[in-house]
């Protein structure tokens, strides 16, 4: 990614989703709800806050990232955009598992 483009934004919100208070994670931009881990279309590019859309990113799959990592796959249910982001450390790991599930079970 062009570092030109990422604007780190690490902020406290409410989420849209489920209405639980969200902390900033201090040491990577929050992207994401931990507790039901859906996103809000923000970005054009990461931080820019450019979106027009404003939809929200449910979360659709989960990936294998780089070391051991995962990356949670979006769909916005306003425009249909995918995304995809990284996981954070406080991330509900039930809910990671039941979207894993999900997907498997479709296959």
């Amino acid at each position: 990614m062009d570092n030109k483009r990422f604007k780190m934004i690490d902020e406290n919100f409410i989420c849209e989703v489920c209405n639980k208070s969200v902390e900033k994670l201090e040491y990577t931009a929050r992207d994401h709800c931990p507790h039901c881990l859906c996103s809000k279309h923000l970005d054009v590019n990461p931080g820019d806050r450019k979106s027009d859309c404003l939809g929200i990113l449910e979360p659709i799959d989960i990936e294998k990232g780089k070391k051991d990592s995962l990356k949670i796959v979006y769909k916005c249910n306003k425009c249909g955009m995918i995304k995809k982001n990284k996981s954070a450390e406080d991330d509900n790991f039930d809910k990671l598992l039941e979207i894993m599930s999900k997907e498997n079970k479709s296959i």
